[in-house]
């Protein structure tokens, strides 16, 4: 069996490097609701969400062991509210010697993570369960590569 290690990008190119990530935390219409006209107690949920974002992003090689650290030039995080959803989708840029797809996944859980998180008070049922909260469709939407 192969060792864990990280792969050697030293001879390859810096050239602009972009990925586009998104995912989608469904919730209570209430809750999506009350999100929508800042009426969650934890504070601002598209500002908290943002800010977590675009920490994990800058945070990924601290988190995905085998990821390199790249300069990051732009995280960009962008949500669309459903009836009972709502999407984050993060655009992350780089010049650098390796793709930003972990980056972008990254900080598309982390702000799905945090919404939940922010939220999770009016998310439960009579037990503390969350029979209707959930987080899915984590993917990778565009790459790109250019020299």
């Amino acid at each position: 069996m192969p060792q864990a290690r990280m792969i050697d990008i030293t001879s390859k190119p810096i050239v602009y490097r972009e990925a586009i990530a998104s995912g989608r935390i469904y919730l209570k219409e209430d809750t999506v609701k009350a999100i929508r006209e800042g009426k969650i107690e934890k504070g601002d949920v598209e500002q908290v969400a943002t800010v977590a974002a675009i920490l994990a992003a800058k945070k990924t090689p601290e988190i995905l062991p085998l990821c390199h650290p790249i300069p990051l030039t732009s995280v960009k995080v962008d949500y669309r509210y459903g009836d009972n959803y709502v999407e984050v989708t993060v655009k992350v840029k780089a010049n650098a010697k390796t793709g930003v797809e972990m980056e972008a996944l990254t900080s598309v859980s982390a702000a799905l993570l945090t919404i939940w998180d922010m939220v999770k008070q009016y998310e439960k049922d009579e037990k503390g369960q969350y029979p209707t909260t959930f987080i899915k469709d984590i993917r990778v939407i565009e790459k790109i590569k250019s020299s």
